[in-house]
């Protein structure tokens, strides 16, 4: 009888480990829907100038107009007066793997003060919250020579909430 109750144990055991190994674990995060909940508008812009890893220079950019970048659950996305220009331009966008990089392929028609026709084309976040997102784009590639002249934007924004909610 002993034995009959450590087989019968034994076995409840690998059904009990069969069962919760066997239930789908998904990846649950809340980061895009941090992306797509309202819009967000422009607080700062900030341009660091690097020798290899050494930061020559930091300054801030100013701006004009009201900037907004919005980020929809469909995947696209537009921004309004980039650069202090009129006009909304419109892409997709999506998060690496590891949610720590944006990829947004707003496309400009000319070369912007960034110095590309798509700022927003690999940005790094550097902080994502319930009000507040902070990316920095341009020259972000982790390895660099020591002789490597970059320039990085680091864009700060605050979540402006749609009418209607609060």
């Amino acid at each position: 009888m002993n034995n009959k109750k450590k087989y019968l144990l034994l076995a409840g055991l690998l059904v009990a480990i069969f069962f919760f190994n066997s239930c789908k674990k998904e990846k649950q995060t809340s980061i895009p829907s941090l992306f797509a909940t309202g819009v967000w508008q422009l607080g700062s812009i900030q341009e660091a100038k690097y020798l290899g890893g050494s930061r020559l220079t930091l300054d801030t950019i100013p701006s004009t107009s009201t900037q907004i970048f919005a980020f929809n659950k469909d995947m696209t996305c537009s921004y309004t007066n980039f650069d202090d220009k009129a006009g909304t331009v419109s892409g997709t966008w999506s998060l690496s793997d590891t949610q720590l990089f944006l990829y947004a392929n707003i496309t400009y028609p000319v070369v912007t003060s960034a110095g590309t026709k798509q700022p927003f084309i690999n940005c790094r976040i550097v902080n994502i919250g319930e009000f507040s997102l902070v990316m920095e784009a341009g020259d972000i590639q982790t390895y660099y020579n020591p002789t490597d002249k970059r320039t990085i934007r680091t864009y700060g924004f605050v979540r402006i909430k749609p009418v209607g909610t609060q």
